[in-house]
Formats: structure tokens, sequence, C-alpha cells
């Protein structure tokens, strides 16, 4: 094959990828509004039916990663934590150095089957995105306008709403708030610097306020955090769009298990507790850097295939309007249809690419900018 037919093969398996995600995915939130209904009947019941429908979205992206791509994902934990994950609840603390760490994270989720009721800490600006920001406000996903004084009850209370989740559910936070790069270290280490704290080398300084707020409201709802530290072999640096054009990478994660009850339920002493705790993770880093491996016993999860089983069924639903939509236009024989039909194709590509978007790095909020102007003025 040659480079022109290879860009144009993968030009519309692009298409076809995007078309399927955002097909199924209006139909799913259409699905999940109409369990709108339930949720006075049986409050329990919405949630099952909306996890399953979640799932239906979200195993999409993982199905990417695990069977597009074909990415590995090493697991390193103490072997007495392993059998836990999966059969309990928990929040998940994850770095926030690569553009594809939430969807490693997912897969993380997906292989111990608690991707559909996964939840996250989210921009409020995110609910009003079609597909995954309508999924996750059907999934009671956490929004917040990273504005503390008002987050702060809506916050505790959305939380405080899972106390009777029917499923269980890992809560993935991001304590740093954003995606690192050098600006935002630096900027991060002169705040470390100001406020008398031990500086990072890999990671930005936590924020602890969320951190300590989501401990708090659901200390009696899970039973571990789980520090998670990932990286990628052979100085990697993966991408979406990578992913997206079927590129693999070999993904490491360290996982230590944390009793709840071994984190302090004092606010400022649970940020003392995370700020410890980021110092270490930074140790960890070092040493991958240094060894190419994390400490612990590594594990390869068993792949499950229902992520694939799912895209395969969309895949096919769509396929039959799509194709009879081609039909018809080619059979019109006009230029004009079939150059309507091809601009909407691409419009919903770029659609993907810009949902895509909203994730990458230079993206990313300004955090630390604002405390850094304050420091100047």
């Amino acid at each position: 094959m040659n480079l022109a037919a290879f860009l144009k093969s993968q030009f519309l398996c692009h298409l076809f990828i995007s078309y399927v995600f955002i097909g199924s995915g209006l139909v799913i939130n259409f699905i999940q509004f109409c369990t709108l209904p339930i949720w006075p009947i049986s409050k329990q019941l919405f949630r099952k039916i909306n996890c399953r429908l979640a799932y239906c979205i979200s195993s999409q992206l993982v199905m990417l990663l695990e069977w597009w791509s074909g990415t590995d994902c090493t697991l390193y934990c103490d072997p007495e934590g392993y059998p836990k994950y999966g059969k309990e609840s928990a929040i998940v603390i994850l770095n926030h150095n690569f553009e594809i760490d939430f969807l490693c994270g997912w897969n993380f989720c997906e292989r111990f089957g608690v991707l559909g009721s996964s939840k996250v800490l989210a921009k409020k600006e995110l609910s009003y995105v079609p597909v995954i920001g309508w999924m996750w406000y059907f999934l009671e996903i956490v929004f917040c306008k990273r504005k503390w004084e008002e987050d702060r009850k809506s916050v505790m209370q959305a939380l405080y709403n899972l106390s009777d989740y029917p499923e269980h559910f890992w809560f993935l936070i991001h304590c740093e708030g954003t995606r690192f790069t050098e600006k935002k270290h630096l900027i991060s280490m002169q705040v470390a610097e100001a406020k008398g704290l031990p500086k990072l080398k890999h990671h930005l300084l936590p924020r602890t306020k969320g951190f300590a707020i989501t401990v708090k409201s659901l200390r009696n709802v899970v039973s571990a955090v789980y520090d998670s530290t990932l990286n990628f072999r052979n100085n990697e640096n993966p991408t979406l769009l990578g992913v997206l054009n079927g590129k693999k990478y070999h993904a490491d994660l360290y996982v230590r298990r944390i009793p709840l009850e071994q984190i302090p339920e004092d606010e400022q002493e649970c940020a003392i507790w995370l700020h410890k705790l980021y110092q270490e993770k930074d140790a960890f880093q070092e040493e991958y850097y240094r060894t190419g491996v994390y400490p612990g016993t590594a594990v390869v999860p068993p792949r499950r295939p229902w992520t694939l089983l799912n895209w395969l069924f969309w895949a096919a639903v769509l396929s039959y309007p799509l194709f009879k939509v081609f039909v018809n236009m080619l059979s019109s024989g006009s230029y004009m249809t079939l150059a309507i039909f091809a601009l909407l194709m691409v419009i919903v590509s770029v659609v993907v690419r810009r949902m895509i978007g909203v994730t990458e790095i230079e993206r990313g909020s300004a955090y630390g900018n604002h405390e850094n102007k304050r420091k100047q003025t």
C-alpha cells in the first residue's frame, strides 16, 4: 500500500470511528433522557440503568486504547490489595502528566469491572458537551466551577448524594488540578517556595481542599484510596490522536491501596498527608526513570471482551443507515448531495477531534497563574 492509499484508509477509519461514537452517543444520551421518569419511582433502578448506558459510551474510548491501538498496561501493586480491586468503592488518585492519563484510568476501571459506575470531579463546562458531558450528567458526576467558595457546598452535596449508590464505584481525582507542563511546574514550585512546602520534580503541587472534602464526604462510603502513578516506557509521549491512529504505547501503572482509616479526618492534617503522598509519588517517578520499573508485583489484568463487543454492536447497528443513505445518494447522481454528505462526515470527525481537544495538555487550566500574579503584585 502506498502512502496516499494508507492516509486515505486511515482518514476513512477516523470518519467511521467518529460516526459510530457520535451516533451511538447521541442515541444513548436520548435513552438516558427517557429514563428520567424512573428517578422518582426508583432512584436505584435509574442509577443501575444509567451505569450500563454510560458504559456503552465510555467503553468505546477504552476499546480504542485496548483493541485498536493495542496499548499494553502493566500494573504494579501489592498482592494483598489486588484481590480487593473491583470489589469495593474507592477514591483513585491519578497523576496528571499525559494526554491519555484519564483514558488509562478508565482502562484501570474497565479491567476490574467498575467503568460504568466510575466517577470524576469535572469542570462544570463539560456538562454541556454532548455525548460525554451529557452522559456524566446522568451518571451523577461531580461538577465544579473551580471557584472554591462557590464549589465547596455543591461538591459536598454531590458527594453526599453518592452515599447510597447501588454499585461499587471508583472516584477518579487529579489532585494537581491540571496537566503537568514545564511552565506550570515552574509556577507551582514558586508557590511551593512561597508557602514553605517541599518542592516536587515530576508533579505539580496537589490541591488539598478538594481532596480533603472528597475524603470527608465519602468516608463512610469508600473503603480505600488507590494512589496511582502512571508512566510510559521508552520516553513515550502518548496522545489521544496517536491512539486514534492506532499507535501502540506501553503503560506502567503503580497502585498502592491505602485504607481510608489511615487518612486523617482533620482537613489541615489531611492536607499535610496529601503533600507527603505527593513527595512519595515524586520519589516513585524518580526511581522509575532510573530503573524503568515500579516497586511491587507486576501484573497484567486480563483484557475483557465487552468493550470490543459493545463497539461492534453499535458499528453494526449504525452501518445500515449510513450505507442506505450513501447508496441513495449515489443513485440520485447529485454531486451537491454527495458533497453535503462528505461535509457532514468531516464535521463529525472534527467534532470528535474538538472533544478530544478539551483534554489536551495545552488546553488545561491556568492553575498557579493567578496565585503567581498575586505574589507579584
